[in-house]
């Protein structure tokens, strides 16, 4: 059996007919690349598509993604269709694999990755590509069509053999090399090209370097040397993780995904690597995502605490104590480097992904009100002094502060977790959150010889308890609603047990986990809600909802069905094991930006509170499955 159809058997391959087969690629047929300061989205036709430079929020490079003839990209495929490609990651790594057979011809390999050694001071911002024929002989087309700025930069090409330099009208500058056979050529579309046969044990690396100036040889790059340190340095971090439990491949790999999100001079995570992939194709629900919400950051400190990844979990929690420290009051998001993030605007030179416009930079939902940030906040700092950090004088005198403030502020209304563009209201959710905060804070004080505080804030929680059990609940008292004096269901409800306010056993709890399935919930997805958000459109059932449901299941003692919705998401992502922000139920169809930090972070949370069920139960225990970070 050959190369080909022996990894054939696998995966599923993606054929290739004609230039219009590769325009008709959707974002779940990509894989991630990164370096720990930006990303590369890669197409299985061998187009990377979407890459910002030099970290996550700058400006496009190629962003094809957004518009095909006119974001730039760079690519490697035969030049001659049909072909077809599968893909993969080299195991335990985010080194990726495509593999192209074409046709009565031969069949190649594409390596992709971005240089990497979780050393900040190393960055290269170096995109490197090996091509190797591995069977028969093959034409090999290589394109290097970067547009600057979003595409609105224009950009100009100096050609010097194997070796060329792209240069913005802002002085951006990317430089291409290509070693072994091939030079580069102007097309007439547009960008350079590089035409070239390759027979079976040749190879040809392009090294794509971001503010390169000098014309280098492709062997000063040394990129062979650089592969395997990266291939080493993910499998040593692998080898760290200390998941063991059933779904091992698919918390791995999200742990993966989540180290590729995570802007590694600060310990900031972006909530996506891309801008504007809508949440309903045809619909405007298209947003920049390319930031750190302190929401996102807070949960990925729990995460990481349930992986072992003891740094990350540092890191996570010092950048948000860091911007606390800086600005004294708590935002919703930040820009990777801890500075406000920019004002929302459109692009509307950019057709945007598949024709869905706008398409936005920057974040208007930067200015909301979200009480429940708070509760996020002080849960990370409650799991980091748990995990085995230390909380300084320092650092506990800024927290102390936000215990103070949602003390203060609970009562008020605000927008809420989903950001909605319909105003502020009383939301469960965020009363919720107000009272993690503040039970956190009372149980973090004593650790500072703060009993008085311990005392006061335990006694407003236990007031907002109270009241939330009253104001929070349906006219009929027997299930929690979305918000004071509405009744209509909200998936984050699914979070009352989850953050321990209530037992899972509870009536109530129980009756609005079966009206969240009920009304929320198509097979085993669920939609945030049904309500005006003020945005309007269409939406998709959302991956985080779906892994909340998975882990209430289990808290309640009904694994079996837990473990049907845990896996129902969990294979709704792609073929390299990525979940976007949402998924259509009938179609199975991924939706919104991609991969998705929340996603991830819920299938890890929800793997974890099921094998804890299924070990539960194989003892023959009755103890709720109660995760617990200790030291």
């Amino acid at each position: 059996m050959d190369l080909y159809s022996a990894a054939k058997r696998l995966g599923r391959p993606f054929v290739f007919t004609d230039e219009a087969s590769s325009r008709g690629l959707s974002i779940a047929d990509h894989g991630l690349i990164g370096d720990g300061f930006s990303a590369a989205l890669v197409r299985a036709d061998g187009a990377i598509d979407w890459l910002c430079l030099p970290r996550f929020d700058s400006p496009s490079v190629f962003g094809a993604l957004l518009d095909e003839d006119h974001g730039g990209s760079t690519s490697v495929r035969p030049v001659d269709y049909p072909f077809e490609t599968l893909q993969r990651y080299d195991p335990g790594t985010n080194v990726l694999e495509t593999l192209f057979r074409a046709e009565g011809r031969g069949v190649l390999r594409l390596t992709d990755y971005m240089p990497w050694t979780d050393d900040p001071r190393s960055a290269m911002h170096e995109v490197h590509r090996r091509v190797q024929c591995v069977e028969g002989e093959v034409m090999v087309r290589v394109v290097f069509d970067p547009r600057f700025g979003y595409g609105l930069s224009e950009t100009t090409f100096e050609v010097n053999g194997t070796s060329v330099l792209a240069k913005g009208a802002s002085g951006e500058r990317l430089m291409a090399v290509l070693g072994g056979v091939g030079r580069w050529k102007a097309r007439p579309q547009g960008g350079v090209e590089a035409v070239f046969p390759l027979k079976a044990g040749e190879r040809v690396w392009v090294v794509i370097s971001w503010n390169t100036t000098e014309a280098e040889s492709v062997l000063a790059y040394r990129p062979f040397e650089a592969l395997r340190k990266t291939r080493q340095r993910w499998r040593d971090w692998v080898r760290g993780l200390q998941y063991d439990g059933p779904w091992r491949h698919h918390v791995i790999r999200s742990g993966l995904v989540l180290k590729l999100l995570m802007y590694s001079p600060t310990g900031a995570m972006v909530a996506a690597p891309t801008t504007s992939i809508p949440e309903w194709i045809g619909g405007k629900r298209n947003w920049d995502y390319r930031y750190t919400w302190t929401r996102d950051t807070a949960m990925a400190v729990r995460a990481a605490n349930l992986l072992g990844c003891r740094s990350e979990a540092r890191e996570f929690f010092h950048f948000v104590r860091d911007t606390l420290e800086r600005d004294r009051k708590l935002q919703v998001m930040y820009a990777v480097d801890g500075e406000r993030v920019p004002d929302e605007r459109t692009l509307d030179h950019l057709a945007g992904y598949r024709g869905c416009q706008p398409v936005r930079v920057g974040n208007g939902a930067r200015d909301q009100v979200q009480l429940d940030t708070a509760g996020a906040l002080m849960d990370a700092a409650y799991v980091y002094e748990r995990g085995g950090g230390s909380l300084t004088a320092r650092g506990w005198r800024r927290l102390r502060e936000v215990v103070d403030n949602v003390a203060a502020t609970w009562p008020e209304p605000d927008h809420g977790i989903w950001e909605p563009r319909a105003g502020k209201r009383h939301n469960v959710h965020s009363k919720l959150m107000s009272w993690l905060a503040l039970r956190r804070g009372a149980e973090l004080a004593p650790l500072f010889g703060d009993k008085i505080l311990q005392s006061r804030w335990q006694k407003t929680a236990d007031e907002l308890h109270a009241e939330l059990c009253v104001r929070g609940l349906d006219k009929s008292g027997k299930r929690f609603v979305a918000a004071y004096d509405h009744e209509h269901p909200d998936a984050s409800l699914l979070l009352l047990p989850i953050h321990g306010f209530l037992p899972p056993s509870d009536e109530r709890v129980l009756r609005t986990v079966e009206w969240i399935q009920a009304e929320l919930g198509e097979g085993p997805h669920v939609y945030r809600y049904r309500s005006d958000d003020g945005v309007g459109g269409e939406e998709g059932a959302f991956v985080l909802c779906g892994f909340w449901l998975a882990e209430v299941l289990a808290m309640a003692g009904r694994i079996d069905e837990a473990q049907h919705v845990f896996v129902a998401h969990a294979e709704a992502s792609n073929h390299l094991g990525l979940l976007a922000e949402e998924i259509e139920p009938g179609s199975k169809m991924l939706l919104g930006n991609f991969p998705q930090a929340f996603s991830h972070l819920g299938l890890i949370n929800a793997a974890a509170r099921i094998d804890l069920a299924l070990r539960l139960r194989d003892e023959g225990s009755h103890r709720v499955p109660e995760i617990e970070i200790g030291r």
